[in-house]
């Protein structure tokens, strides 16, 4: 078996066996049992059920390199001869090729000593779509443990061609912070609404409020997205209930929008409360919530030359709307983050392009993260995206 065989059958059954956030044992299992046959010192169990790697070779800094391993509460629709197996859970978001090719980039670089000098610490962590993940390792010592690196690397698969790979630097996804909002009124027959404060009605002129938080308190030139995607109330037709609940999603890339953005949903759903007469006030739970990943644009330029070098062509995306957790780990070390986005879409979908806004219309078309049908191809995707991570690595590694 040739190694690229063996990372091709290593992915097709981490695709087929999917695992939630913090249930990502048989993963872990398949991670810590290839690292140690590659030579790694490995440790189990961080942050519940995170995998570390390290390998030391010599004089030099100690580098992390992180991949994430949980699915998705996602049923697959790919129709590929090797979609999950598991009723309900897809790697709909490409985890599974981030674990993938950074094993197979481990395996590489353990068999390469003479070509880098240093400590790698290998990251494999639990619950990126939780966003607790990599705080979760964090607290459980893993800096005590295996020291602190002098930057954080690593790549997320997205529907660009595969053979491409996206590198921003500054603000390069979003920060998330995630809202549950209950209102309350009183409830009572559906046919004496005058003897009710419906908290149905209140919902509603909430949310059309909400919408205004975007277009009247952000500038132009600034970014925020604030989506209901959850609203619920009532049990029956007859019966106007006594409180709704809705869920709010924020995305922001600065700090001074994230607060500003914030305190106008508290207070659009405060006055709104207040204009129903609502016997009291509304309960915001804020149950989520990532800051902003941030490249450092001075280790973007130093690490571009490395992925370049693979082959690939390097672009840039521009700013990720989604949210990822891997900044704790380079905010944590005080040190500089390099995230770049891993192209997974099958080349042949972009023939024949031939201007910027073609080429994004035909992204935006494709199935991409958390969709059902996302399905990142399998060739050059792992090849691309272990070169990828071997070059980045061995730069900020170099052999004295």
């Amino acid at each position: 078996m040739t190694l690229a065989e063996q990372w091709t059958d290593i992915y097709l059954d981490l695709h087929r066996h999917p695992e939630l956030s913090f249930e990502e044992h048989r993963t872990a299992g398949i991670v810590a049992e290839s690292l140690q046959a590659a030579g790694f010192e490995v440790e189990t169990g961080v942050g519940r059920t995170g995998v570390v790697g390290v390998l030391t070779n010599g004089e030099g800094p100690t580098v992390l390199v992180r991949a994430d391993m949980d699915a998705l509460p996602v049923t697959e629709a790919t129709g590929l001869d090797y979609s999950s197996t598991v009723e309900g859970v897809a790697h709909a978001c490409g985890h599974d090729v981030h674990v993938t090719c950074l094993l197979a980039a481990a395996t590489e670089l353990a068999a390469t000593p003479e070509t880098w000098s240093g400590t790698l610490v290998v990251v494999f962590q639990p619950a990126e779509e939780l966003g607790t993940g990599a705080q979760a390792m964090i607290d459980d010592g893993l800096y005590e443990r295996h020291g602190t690196p002098v930057v954080v690397l690593g790549q997320h698969v997205a529907p660009i061609p595969a053979g491409t790979l996206g590198l921003h630097a500054g603000p390069a996804f979003a920060a998330l912070d995630s809202l549950a909002i209950t209102l309350h009124g009183v409830g009572g027959h559906g046919s004496s609404p005058h003897t009710t404060v419906d908290p149905v009605v209140m919902a509603a002129s909430t949310v059309i409020g909400l919408q205004t938080v975007v277009a009247r308190t952000v500038a132009p030139s600034d970014f925020a997205v604030v989506t209901v995607g959850r609203l619920d109330a009532g049990t029956k037709v007859n019966i106007i209930p006594p409180s709704a609940r809705m869920e709010v999603s924020i995305r922001t890339y600065q700090e001074s929008v994230r607060t500003r953005v914030l305190e106008a949903v508290e207070r659009i759903v405060k006055g709104q409360a207040v204009a129903a007469g609502a016997p009291r006030d509304p309960e915001i739970e804020h149950f989520e919530s990532m800051g902003a990943l941030v490249n450092d644009p001075a280790a973007c330029a130093a690490t571009r030359p490395a992925l370049e070098s693979v082959g690939a062509l390097v672009i840039d995306p521009g700013p990720v709307p989604g949210s990822e957790d891997v900044g704790v780990f380079a905010s944590a070390a005080g040190c500089p983050c390099v995230y770049w986005l891993l192209g997974g879409a099958d080349p042949a979908h972009f023939d024949g392009l031939t201007s910027v806004s073609e080429f994004a219309a035909k992204v935006a078309s494709l199935p991409s993260n958390h969709s059902p049908e996302f399905a990142p191809v399998i060739d050059p995707t792992l090849s691309i995206g272990t070169a990828a991570l071997v070059a980045a690595a061995r730069h900020w590694l170099p052999k004295s």
